[in-house]
């Protein structure tokens, strides 16, 4: 990793790799962390979020995930963030202390959900107990209303942040509202905070209002084709930019019509890379061979700019 260096540009949310029989499968962490790296131009990953179906393992195997992320990312990943949310604050501080402990880049905490915080104060007071058990560590808020119900405007939260959580670096932003989004960055320019993007089919709306950067699932497989369009972005050719996003929204408005969740982005990762991602955990099943056989002829059928 690169300690001091601003998280930015694409983060991946990794998946959790499982055996045939349901197991976390740490075996095929290194060849991921490899083709990330060599095949998809992405150096950091988002750990145990969603996409790694972090609330469905135990926090055992969420600790044994973040060591081996940890471990393979060493002098090849520039930023290994942790997620560290959990329903139950006594297990998100420990998460938070193990992380700590391993060196991860930075922890990230979701809003529990179940018994939820009605106001910001109650939210902060909540992130700011687990901030604390990993107190020289990078602290980023993830934010993801339609999975957690907690709908308390970004803009609000941040208010004062820093004098409650001081080591608060910037927010995993995965909602549609780019107003709360632009208020965020327009009224914080000065705090330096990383605002990375959640919702991968609307990136480049977010990167027109201030976003520094995205975390998300398509990065694992569509990695290389998005840092096109942040390349052209900046550059700026806005037409390319478009063009790249409207092609990974064809794609991903034609899988989510079939039904698209973690598992089949498991599929997904699966037959892109040829690293077996297994099954899903339960209540959540495999992705049909329909699927499959249709978001693979839907991909390839894909003329993307840069001919490949």
């Amino acid at each position: 990793m690169t300690p001091g260096k601003k998280l930015e540009g694409l983060v991946a949310a990794t998946i959790t790799p499982m055996t045939p029989d349901g197991q976390v499968n740490l075996s095929v962490i290194r060849p991921y962390v490899d083709y990330l790296v060599s095949e998809q131009n992405v150096k950091n990953i988002f750990v145990n979020g969603t996409t790694g179906e972090g609330l469905s393992l135990s926090i055992q195997e969420r600790k044994q995930l973040a060591e081996e992320w940890v471990r393979q990312g060493k002098d090849k990943l520039d930023h290994v963030i942790v997620h560290v949310g959990a329903l139950s604050l006594p297990e998100s501080q420990d998460l938070a202390r193990h992380a700590a402990a391993i060196g991860a880049s930075g922890i990230a905490v979701i809003a529990p959900f179940f018994f939820k915080p009605t106001n910001k104060d109650e939210l902060v007071a909540f992130l700011q107990k687990v901030a604390s058990e990993a107190s020289g560590v990078p602290f980023y808020y993830y934010h993801i209303p339609p999975l957690t119900g907690v709908k308390i405007r970004v803009e609000e939260l941040l208010d004062g942040i820093r004098e409650q959580i001081p080591t608060f670096q910037g927010v995993k932003f995965s909602d549609t509202d780019l107003l709360d989004l632009a208020q965020c960055i327009n009224k914080n320019e000065s705090e330096q905070f990383a605002f990375l993007y959640g919702v991968d089919e609307q990136l480049l709306g977010a990167l027109a209002v201030g976003a520094n950067g995205a975390v998300g699932s398509t990065y694992n497989y569509l990695g290389r084709k998005t840092n096109l369009m942040l390349q052209a972005f900046a550059k700026p050719d806005h037409a390319l930019a478009q063009k790249y996003q409207f092609l990974i929204g064809e794609f991903l408005n034609f899988v989510i019509k079939l039904g698209f969740g973690v598992a089949q982005t498991k599929a997904v990762m699966t037959f892109v890379s040829g690293i077996p991602m297994g099954p899903p955990r339960p209540p959540l099943v495999n992705a049909s061979e329909e699927f499959i056989a249709k978001a693979k002829a839907k991909l390839d059928s894909i003329a993307w700019p840069d001919g490949d």
